[in-house]
């Protein structure tokens, strides 16, 4: 029998729950939909919060072929007997295919390759769904075709709606008698995906006795989930939980422990481009200025293991987190970013003093532009003090050099040079 989360799939907008900021009334994506022309486009969000339907449903309503491909097992011969298959489409019906890839980020450059003349010359509307950030996955060329819209985390009341709807209305969970005492049980292990909430419900609904009201509780379906799950899903909980474990093992400085969440997520079969992606963030925002080399590691290491692939990745991955989690830490440099982000949402867009300002025509220089800048090149030491912040934000520190060696000098040098502007 099809699972429950594939039978309550939605067919309209009324029916698609989340996502208001793109398919809500007046929203961006729905405008779209409305006017029957929607462009190129990319999902990028969290399992199971409902990428695929809103694909399906968009070429429903818009009465488009559609045609969809799965990254892992499609080829770049997939693509292109797609795309030939519209094209023929297009030819005798005139209606423009909506080409759908799920998980577009595991595709390799030759397959997005193979995507851009088709979408370039408008034979397919291309609708990509990915859990990865497709900056770093998506090729530049097919990224500049596409819109990003960004799907959010279902919010609790929406979930439980989800698990209320399926009980009263689908028909095999309508006849059960079914009556959910508890929620926290099923949410956690859902953990904000739609479709996990949905199977889960259908497996414990499952243990019912037939007859009598079914009671869910907490404590009921913990014990039924535990005898059913698997040890690692690289989709679900378990990947947020472990890559969560080895970020904080890498950032607490025990290398032991960070190895063996690798390991755990190694023999789980997590994608190895996911964990070193992981590992040059956390290179930044853990150790930054304290041990700039961390950087490099961390990015060399992703370029290692596409090279290399596993099982030897795992050599170099090992070596990497080791590497990170030895070393001293600072989240300094993090700090400060997030802090001027904050300034800018208090403050606004202030203007660019006058003297910083770019000057390259008469008029802007007659405007004083550039006026009584100091080149610092022309002065002791490459320095001089002026000021670089806007008026309202003189003197205002961001950054605040971190307690370990790098740092010290660092803030030994800024208290020299700044004296009497900045306080280090």
């Amino acid at each position: 029998m099809m699972p429950l989360a594939e039978r309550m799939r939605p067919k309209t907008l009324e029916e698609y729950v989340g996502q208001r900021h793109l398919v809500g009334e007046g929203a961006v994506l729905r405008q779209a939909i409305e006017r029957g022309k929607i462009p190129s486009f990319i999902l990028w969000g969290p399992p199971g919060v409902g990428k695929t339907t809103l694909a399906q449903m968009i070429a429903k309503l818009l009465d488009k072929p559609f045609y969809q491909l799965s990254a892992i097992n499609a080829g770049v011969k997939d693509i292109r007997d797609s795309i030939e298959q519209a094209d023929k489409q297009n030819l005798f019906q005139q209606r423009g295919a909506i080409l759908f890839i799920d998980e577009i980020h595991r595709f390799s450059k030759s397959q997005q390759d193979a995507l851009l003349g088709a979408v370039e010359k408008g034979i397919v509307t291309l609708i990509g769904a990915t859990t990865e950030n497709p900056s770093f996955e998506v090729i530049p060329a097919l990224l500049s075709r596409c819109q990003v819209y960004v799907l959010q985390h279902l919010e609790k009341e929406e979930l439980i709606g989800l698990a209320e709807h399926a009980i009263r209305h689908d028909e095999q969970l309508s006849k059960m008698d079914i009556q959910v005492d508890e929620y926290d049980a099923l949410l956690l292990y859902s953990g904000g995906d739609a479709r996990r909430l949905l199977n889960a419900l259908e497996l414990v609904a499952n243990f019912r006795t037939p007859g009598e009201t079914f009671h869910i509780s907490n404590d009921k379906v913990k014990e039924i989930i535990q005898q059913n799950m698997a040890l690692y899903d690289k989709t679900g909980e378990q990947h947020y939980d472990i890559i969560s474990a080895f970020i904080k093992s890498v950032r607490g400085s025990d290398p032991n422990a960070a190895v063996y969440w690798l390991a755990r997520m190694l023999d789980g079969g997590e994608d190895i481009e996911f964990i070193a992606r992981r590992m040059v963030i956390l290179s930044s925002e853990d150790i930054g200025l304290a041990n700039p080399n961390a950087l490099l590691l961390a990015t060399t290491t992703m370029d290692a293991i596409r090279m290399i692939g596993m099982p030897e990745a795992r050599i170099i991955l090992s070596q990497c987190a080791v590497y990170l989690a030895t070393s001293p830490k600072s989240n300094a440099s993090y700090v400060a970013i997030d802090a001027a982000w904050d300034k800018i949402r208090q403050t606004g867009a202030l203007p660019v003093p006058l003297h910083l300002r770019n000057a390259p025509t008469k008029l802007m220089k007659d405007l004083n532009y550039g006026k009584d800048y100091q080149y610092s090149h022309d002065h002791p030491g490459n320095f001089v003090q002026q000021e670089f912040l806007p008026e309202q934000l003189s003197g205002y520190k961001f950054y605040d050099p971190g307690h370990n060696a790098a740092e010290e000098r660092i803030k030994q040098k800024l208290k020299e040079e700044w004296k009497g502007k900045y306080e280090y």
